[in-house]
Protein backbone atom coordinates (compact mmCIF):
# COMPACT_ATOMS: atom_id res chain seq x y z
CA UNK A 1 0.00 0.00 0.00
CA UNK A 2 2.41 2.57 0.99
CA UNK A 3 4.70 1.40 -2.21
CA UNK A 4 1.49 2.50 -4.23
CA UNK A 5 1.07 5.69 -2.64
CA UNK A 6 4.65 6.79 -3.00
CA UNK A 7 3.93 5.95 -6.60
CA UNK A 8 0.77 7.91 -6.90
CA UNK A 9 2.67 10.59 -4.63
CA UNK A 10 5.86 10.87 -7.60
CA UNK A 11 3.01 11.36 -10.50
CA UNK A 12 1.80 14.21 -8.96
CA UNK A 13 5.24 15.82 -8.37
CA UNK A 14 6.34 15.28 -11.80
CA UNK A 15 5.38 17.06 -15.12
CA UNK A 16 7.72 17.84 -17.66
CA UNK A 17 7.00 19.82 -20.55
CA UNK A 18 6.20 17.85 -23.77
CA UNK A 19 7.06 18.16 -26.36
CA UNK A 20 10.89 19.33 -24.63
CA UNK A 21 11.22 22.89 -26.06
CA UNK A 22 14.95 22.25 -26.56
CA UNK A 23 16.66 19.04 -28.59
CA UNK A 24 20.67 18.46 -28.68
CA UNK A 25 22.51 18.61 -31.97
CA UNK A 26 25.80 17.32 -32.72
CA UNK A 27 28.33 19.77 -34.98
CA UNK A 28 30.76 18.21 -37.57
CA UNK A 29 33.36 18.86 -34.30
CA UNK A 30 31.41 16.35 -32.33
CA UNK A 31 30.63 19.12 -30.13
CA UNK A 32 26.93 18.94 -28.76
CA UNK A 33 24.70 22.33 -29.02
CA UNK A 34 21.28 22.89 -27.96
CA UNK A 35 18.51 24.48 -30.20
CA UNK A 36 15.21 25.22 -29.70
CA UNK A 37 12.42 22.65 -30.93
CA UNK A 38 9.95 25.30 -32.67
CA UNK A 39 12.29 26.79 -34.62
CA UNK A 40 16.07 25.01 -34.61
CA UNK A 41 17.57 28.17 -33.45
CA UNK A 42 20.43 27.57 -31.33
CA UNK A 43 19.88 28.75 -27.45
CA UNK A 44 22.58 31.00 -27.43
CA UNK A 45 21.66 32.90 -30.30
CA UNK A 46 20.70 36.49 -30.18
CA UNK A 47 21.96 36.50 -26.49
CA UNK A 48 23.01 39.90 -24.98
CA UNK A 49 25.48 38.82 -22.19
CA UNK A 50 27.82 41.44 -22.59
CA UNK A 51 27.82 41.66 -18.84
CA UNK A 52 28.96 38.32 -18.37
CA UNK A 53 32.14 37.80 -20.09
CA UNK A 54 30.17 36.40 -23.18
CA UNK A 55 27.70 33.75 -23.27
CA UNK A 56 29.98 30.56 -23.19
CA UNK A 57 27.87 27.55 -23.15
CA UNK A 58 28.74 23.87 -22.63
CA UNK A 59 26.46 21.25 -23.67
CA UNK A 60 26.72 18.20 -22.02
CA UNK A 61 25.40 14.27 -21.63
CA UNK A 62 26.07 13.21 -18.18
CA UNK A 63 25.17 9.21 -17.29
CA UNK A 64 23.86 8.32 -14.28
CA UNK A 65 24.16 5.51 -11.99
CA UNK A 66 20.73 4.59 -12.48
CA UNK A 67 21.43 4.01 -15.97
CA UNK A 68 20.02 7.68 -17.95
CA UNK A 69 21.47 9.51 -19.53
CA UNK A 70 20.69 13.45 -18.63
CA UNK A 71 21.20 16.58 -20.12
CA UNK A 72 23.26 19.28 -18.29
CA UNK A 73 24.04 23.50 -19.41
CA UNK A 74 27.61 24.99 -17.95
CA UNK A 75 27.44 28.90 -17.99
CA UNK A 76 31.10 29.59 -17.46
CA UNK A 77 31.90 33.74 -16.30
CA UNK A 78 35.57 34.44 -16.61
CA UNK A 79 34.76 36.68 -13.31
CA UNK A 80 33.53 33.82 -10.89
CA UNK A 81 34.85 32.65 -7.69
CA UNK A 82 32.31 30.33 -7.10
CA UNK A 83 30.21 28.11 -9.22
CA UNK A 84 25.78 28.24 -8.80
CA UNK A 85 24.05 23.97 -9.22
CA UNK A 86 20.91 25.03 -10.01
CA UNK A 87 18.15 22.32 -9.44
CA UNK A 88 15.04 23.57 -11.21
CA UNK A 89 11.26 23.63 -10.37
CA UNK A 90 8.56 21.62 -12.13
CA UNK A 91 6.79 21.91 -15.35
CA UNK A 92 10.25 23.42 -16.77
CA UNK A 93 13.13 22.42 -18.83
CA UNK A 94 16.50 23.68 -19.59
CA UNK A 95 15.27 25.42 -22.84
CA UNK A 96 12.87 28.01 -21.01
CA UNK A 97 15.47 28.03 -18.56
CA UNK A 98 18.12 29.24 -20.18
CA UNK A 99 17.22 32.83 -20.32
CA UNK A 100 17.09 32.95 -16.03
CA UNK A 101 20.62 31.11 -16.39
CA UNK A 102 22.48 33.50 -18.40
CA UNK A 103 21.30 36.61 -16.29
CA UNK A 104 21.77 35.33 -13.15
CA UNK A 105 25.57 34.23 -14.39
CA UNK A 106 25.95 37.58 -15.27
CA UNK A 107 24.44 39.62 -12.05
CA UNK A 108 25.34 37.29 -9.81
CA UNK A 109 29.03 36.77 -11.18
CA UNK A 110 28.72 32.89 -10.80
CA UNK A 111 29.75 29.95 -13.17
CA UNK A 112 26.33 28.50 -13.20
CA UNK A 113 25.30 24.24 -13.97
CA UNK A 114 21.87 23.59 -14.75
CA UNK A 115 20.36 20.42 -15.48
CA UNK A 116 17.18 18.10 -16.41
CA UNK A 117 15.98 15.52 -14.84
CA UNK A 118 15.83 11.86 -15.59
CA UNK A 119 12.74 12.26 -17.88
CA UNK A 120 12.79 16.10 -18.48
CA UNK A 121 14.06 17.74 -21.61
CA UNK A 122 16.74 15.79 -23.47
CA UNK A 123 17.30 13.53 -20.63
CA UNK A 124 16.36 9.77 -20.75
CA UNK A 125 14.49 7.49 -18.54
CA UNK A 126 10.97 8.09 -15.82
CA UNK A 127 10.86 11.13 -13.77
CA UNK A 128 10.97 9.49 -9.70
CA UNK A 129 12.28 10.99 -6.35
CA UNK A 130 15.53 8.19 -6.42
CA UNK A 131 16.37 9.17 -9.83
CA UNK A 132 16.48 12.71 -9.61
CA UNK A 133 18.87 11.92 -6.13
CA UNK A 134 21.25 10.16 -9.10
CA UNK A 135 21.14 12.93 -11.59
CA UNK A 136 21.94 15.67 -9.29
CA UNK A 137 24.93 13.42 -7.59
CA UNK A 138 26.28 12.56 -11.43
CA UNK A 139 25.96 16.41 -12.15
CA UNK A 140 28.04 17.23 -8.93
CA UNK A 141 30.86 14.44 -9.41
CA UNK A 142 31.38 16.13 -13.05
CA UNK A 143 32.04 19.62 -11.47
CA UNK A 144 34.43 18.10 -9.66
CA UNK A 145 36.11 15.85 -12.57
CA UNK A 146 35.64 17.67 -15.84
CA UNK A 147 36.03 21.25 -14.83
CA UNK A 148 38.35 21.17 -10.76
CA UNK A 149 35.19 22.66 -8.89
CA UNK A 150 35.54 21.75 -5.29
CA UNK A 151 32.13 21.42 -2.78
CA UNK A 152 33.71 24.58 -0.85
CA UNK A 153 33.29 26.66 -4.39
CA UNK A 154 29.58 26.14 -4.86
CA UNK A 155 26.25 26.84 -3.70
CA UNK A 156 23.18 24.51 -4.45
CA UNK A 157 20.23 26.26 -5.75
CA UNK A 158 17.04 24.18 -5.40
CA UNK A 159 13.84 25.86 -6.60
CA UNK A 160 10.32 24.12 -5.69
CA UNK A 161 10.54 20.17 -6.76
CA UNK A 162 14.65 20.81 -6.52
CA UNK A 163 14.39 21.59 -3.59
CA UNK A 164 14.44 17.88 -2.70
CA UNK A 165 17.54 17.12 -4.63
CA UNK A 166 19.37 19.85 -3.53
CA UNK A 167 18.76 19.47 0.47
CA UNK A 168 19.51 15.21 -0.70
CA UNK A 169 23.24 16.53 -2.19
CA UNK A 170 23.90 19.18 0.63
CA UNK A 171 23.29 17.01 3.52
CA UNK A 172 26.48 14.73 2.35
CA UNK A 173 28.77 17.47 1.84
CA UNK A 174 29.69 18.72 4.66
CA UNK A 175 32.10 21.86 3.16
CA UNK A 176 29.61 23.46 0.81
CA UNK A 177 30.07 27.12 0.68
CA UNK A 178 26.15 27.86 0.59
CA UNK A 179 22.44 26.54 -0.02
CA UNK A 180 19.66 28.39 -1.74
CA UNK A 181 16.21 27.30 -1.33
CA UNK A 182 13.64 29.03 -3.47
CA UNK A 183 10.06 27.72 -2.60
CA UNK A 184 10.98 25.13 -1.78
CA UNK A 185 8.95 22.02 0.14
CA UNK A 186 8.67 20.44 3.85
CA UNK A 187 7.52 17.31 1.60
CA UNK A 188 5.77 15.55 -1.70
CA UNK A 189 2.86 14.48 1.05
CA UNK A 190 2.80 17.96 2.93
CA UNK A 191 1.88 19.74 -0.48
CA UNK A 192 -0.81 17.57 -1.31
CA UNK A 193 -2.42 16.50 2.11
CA UNK A 194 -1.34 19.83 4.68
CA UNK A 195 0.46 16.91 6.87
CA UNK A 196 2.20 17.71 10.12
CA UNK A 197 4.06 13.91 10.58
CA UNK A 198 5.87 12.00 8.34
CA UNK A 199 4.65 8.82 7.11
CA UNK A 200 7.50 6.01 5.52
CA UNK A 201 6.60 6.57 2.27
CA UNK A 202 6.80 10.28 2.06
CA UNK A 203 8.80 11.37 -0.84
CA UNK A 204 11.38 14.21 -0.61
CA UNK A 205 11.61 14.80 3.53
CA UNK A 206 13.41 17.57 3.00
CA UNK A 207 11.76 18.10 7.02
CA UNK A 208 14.86 15.49 8.02
CA UNK A 209 17.67 16.27 5.84
CA UNK A 210 17.61 20.22 6.28
CA UNK A 211 18.62 19.48 10.14
CA UNK A 212 22.10 17.88 8.56
CA UNK A 213 22.94 21.02 6.37
CA UNK A 214 25.79 22.80 8.25
CA UNK A 215 26.51 25.76 5.86
CA UNK A 216 24.59 29.04 5.67
CA UNK A 217 21.02 28.52 4.00
CA UNK A 218 18.89 31.18 2.36
CA UNK A 219 15.39 30.32 1.91
CA UNK A 220 13.46 32.38 -0.30
CA UNK A 221 9.42 32.08 -0.59
CA UNK A 222 6.46 34.28 -1.52
CA UNK A 223 4.10 35.01 0.89
CA UNK A 224 1.17 34.70 -1.82
CA UNK A 225 2.39 30.85 -3.19
CA UNK A 226 -0.91 28.99 -3.71
CA UNK A 227 1.10 25.92 -4.69
CA UNK A 228 3.79 25.57 -2.06
CA UNK A 229 2.51 27.38 1.17
CA UNK A 230 4.73 30.00 2.33
CA UNK A 231 4.57 27.95 5.71
CA UNK A 232 7.15 25.60 4.10
CA UNK A 233 9.84 28.35 3.61
CA UNK A 234 9.16 29.66 7.14
CA UNK A 235 9.79 25.65 8.13
CA UNK A 236 12.84 24.79 6.50
CA UNK A 237 14.42 28.62 7.35
CA UNK A 238 13.23 27.41 11.34
CA UNK A 239 15.06 24.27 11.13
CA UNK A 240 18.23 25.24 9.42
CA UNK A 241 21.33 24.55 11.26
CA UNK A 242 23.13 28.19 9.96
CA UNK A 243 20.00 30.14 8.65
CA UNK A 244 20.58 32.83 6.18
CA UNK A 245 19.00 36.16 6.79
CA UNK A 246 15.04 35.21 4.78
CA UNK A 247 13.67 36.75 1.62
CA UNK A 248 10.29 36.61 2.36
CA UNK A 249 8.54 38.32 -1.16
CA UNK A 250 5.22 40.03 -0.54
CA UNK A 251 2.72 38.99 -3.16
CA UNK A 252 5.19 36.61 -5.08
CA UNK A 253 3.36 33.20 -6.33
CA UNK A 254 4.94 30.30 -6.45
CA UNK A 255 6.77 30.75 -10.61
CA UNK A 256 7.02 34.48 -10.37
CA UNK A 257 9.69 35.22 -7.69
CA UNK A 258 12.26 36.55 -10.29
CA UNK A 259 9.99 38.86 -11.29
CA UNK A 260 10.59 41.00 -8.31
CA UNK A 261 14.11 43.41 -7.42
CA UNK A 262 13.93 42.35 -3.92
CA UNK A 263 14.37 38.89 -5.84
CA UNK A 264 18.28 39.19 -7.31
CA UNK A 265 19.43 41.94 -4.49
CA UNK A 266 19.40 39.83 -1.29
CA UNK A 267 20.75 36.72 -3.81
CA UNK A 268 23.31 39.45 -5.09
CA UNK A 269 24.29 39.89 -1.54
CA UNK A 270 23.97 36.30 -0.79
CA UNK A 271 26.41 35.68 -2.82
CA UNK A 272 28.95 38.25 -2.29
CA UNK A 273 29.03 37.51 1.31
CA UNK A 274 29.48 33.65 0.52
CA UNK A 275 32.49 34.73 -1.51
CA UNK A 276 34.05 37.23 1.30
CA UNK A 277 33.57 34.44 4.08
CA UNK A 278 36.80 32.50 5.04
CA UNK A 279 37.90 29.85 6.88
CA UNK A 280 39.11 31.49 9.92
CA UNK A 281 35.17 33.20 9.68
CA UNK A 282 33.49 30.19 9.07
CA UNK A 283 35.46 28.18 12.52
CA UNK A 284 35.04 31.48 14.69
CA UNK A 285 31.09 31.51 13.97
CA UNK A 286 30.83 27.94 14.49
CA UNK A 287 32.78 28.23 17.63
CA UNK A 288 30.34 30.64 19.01
CA UNK A 289 27.76 28.52 18.57
CA UNK A 290 29.08 25.85 20.45
CA UNK A 291 28.25 25.48 24.53
CA UNK A 292 31.13 24.32 26.84
CA UNK A 293 30.45 23.26 30.22
CA UNK A 294 31.13 25.73 33.06
CA UNK A 295 34.29 25.24 35.17
CA UNK A 296 33.58 23.85 38.91
CA UNK A 297 35.76 26.41 41.67
CA UNK A 298 35.62 22.95 43.33
CA UNK A 299 37.49 20.67 41.09
CA UNK A 300 41.08 21.94 40.89
CA UNK A 301 41.27 20.04 37.80
CA UNK A 302 39.28 22.57 36.28
CA UNK A 303 41.30 25.48 38.18
CA UNK A 304 42.80 28.32 35.08
CA UNK A 305 46.01 28.19 37.12
CA UNK A 306 46.71 24.75 37.34
CA UNK A 307 48.02 24.84 33.60
CA UNK A 308 51.15 27.00 34.79
CA UNK A 309 54.94 25.34 35.21
CA UNK A 310 55.44 23.36 38.88
CA UNK A 311 58.60 21.84 37.83
CA UNK A 312 60.00 22.55 41.41
CA UNK A 313 58.91 22.12 44.89
CA UNK A 314 57.08 24.81 46.79
CA UNK A 315 59.78 25.22 49.44
CA UNK A 316 62.79 25.39 46.63
CA UNK A 317 63.19 29.22 47.26
CA UNK A 318 65.79 30.58 44.54
CA UNK A 319 68.18 33.28 45.74
CA UNK A 320 68.44 34.60 42.11
CA UNK A 321 65.76 37.14 40.56
CA UNK A 322 66.85 36.09 36.85
CA UNK A 323 65.78 32.51 37.30
CA UNK A 324 62.15 33.21 36.26
CA UNK A 325 60.83 30.70 39.07
CA UNK A 326 57.33 31.97 40.47
CA UNK A 327 55.07 30.59 42.77
CA UNK A 328 51.73 29.27 41.73
CA UNK A 329 48.90 31.22 42.67
CA UNK A 330 46.23 28.91 42.78
CA UNK A 331 45.28 27.87 46.44
CA UNK A 332 44.19 24.33 44.90
CA UNK A 333 47.93 23.43 43.43
CA UNK A 334 48.72 20.73 45.31
CA UNK A 335 52.95 20.70 44.79
CA UNK A 336 54.54 17.61 45.18
CA UNK A 337 56.34 16.88 48.25
CA UNK A 338 59.49 14.50 47.88
CA UNK A 339 60.42 13.20 51.67
CA UNK A 340 64.15 12.24 50.18
CA UNK A 341 64.91 15.99 48.92
CA UNK A 342 67.53 17.96 50.05
CA UNK A 343 67.95 21.47 49.15
CA UNK A 344 71.25 22.88 48.04
CA UNK A 345 73.45 25.65 49.02
CA UNK A 346 74.53 26.82 45.95
CA UNK A 347 73.60 28.77 43.11
CA UNK A 348 74.36 26.83 40.54
CA UNK A 349 72.78 24.35 42.11
CA UNK A 350 68.99 25.61 41.80
CA UNK A 351 69.70 26.51 38.28
CA UNK A 352 70.39 22.97 37.16
CA UNK A 353 67.70 21.62 39.30
CA UNK A 354 69.93 18.65 41.09
CA UNK A 355 68.69 16.85 43.82
CA UNK A 356 70.16 13.56 45.33
CA UNK A 357 66.89 11.33 45.08
CA UNK A 358 65.27 9.45 42.49
CA UNK A 359 61.79 10.94 42.26
CA UNK A 360 60.77 12.67 39.33
CA UNK A 361 62.30 15.89 39.45
CA UNK A 362 65.31 15.10 41.43
CA UNK A 363 68.29 13.66 39.83
CA UNK A 364 72.34 13.45 39.96
CA UNK A 365 74.40 17.05 40.16
CA UNK A 366 74.85 18.24 36.92
CA UNK A 367 76.90 21.22 37.90
CA UNK A 368 79.60 19.18 39.80
CA UNK A 369 79.55 22.43 42.08
CA UNK A 370 82.32 22.23 44.96
CA UNK A 371 80.74 24.08 47.06
CA UNK A 372 77.61 21.96 47.21
CA UNK A 373 76.85 20.94 50.85
CA UNK A 374 74.04 17.53 50.59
Amino acid sequence: MGCLISHLAAKFAFFPPSPPTYQIKKCDDGKQIAVYTSSSIPLTAGVDDAGGGGCSLDVLSLDTKRGNKIVAFYLKNPYARLTLLYSHGNAADLGQLFDLFVQLKANLRVNLMGYDYSGYGASTGKPSEMNTYADIEAVYECLETEYGVSQEDIILYGQSVGSGPTLHLAARLPRLRGVVLHSAILSGLRVVCHMKCTLCFDIYKNVNKIKKVKCPTLVIHGTEDDVVNWLHGNGLWKMAKDPYEPLWIKGGGHCNLELYPDYIRHLCRFIHEMETITTKTRLKKIKSNLHFPKKSKSNPNTCSFCCINIGQPECLKCCKSSCGWKKPKCPDVKLPKCPDVKLPKCPDCLRCGCGPCGCFMCCSCKCKCVNCCW
